[in-house]
């Protein structure tokens, strides 16, 4: 399993990633077209925070049920926290462009219509 070393743009916010990672989903929603960002989903204990979990700012919308964190230095977004609804389990979605040696250009990217949910 590949682990990644991942950040905002400032480095006030820093997580490793330990998962594999083959696609990304491009969401529509109101806030990932806004943000731009390139979402894959693992286990929440597949990322571990390096940065003290107070030094990370917190935005929800809509039902509340996702935690979208992002530094507020830089505001680079680059992980959000839920729960996975099909097995109930702690999921992390994980900004794929936080991660700087993942080689954007091989993913197989999905475009994802959450706009219309």
């Amino acid at each position: 399993m590949a682990t990644y070393g991942g950040s905002c743009h400032c480095g006030g916010i820093a997580f490793t990633l330990d998962g594999a990672v083959e696609m990304g989903i491009d969401c529509n929603c109101s806030l990932c077209r806004r943000r731009g960002g390139l979402l894959a989903f693992f286990p929440r204990e597949a990322l571990v925070l390096r940065t003290p979990e107070a030094e990370v700012s917190t935005y929800t919308f809509n039902t509340h049920a996702i935690r979208h964190h992002f530094c507020p230095v830089c505001g680079v977004a680059p992980y959000s926290e839920g729960v996975d609804p099909k097995s109930g389990e702690p999921m992390v979605a994980v900004n794929l462009r936080c991660l700087p040696d993942l080689d954007l250009a091989s993913l197989k990217i999905v475009p994802f219509d959450g706009a219309s949910m």
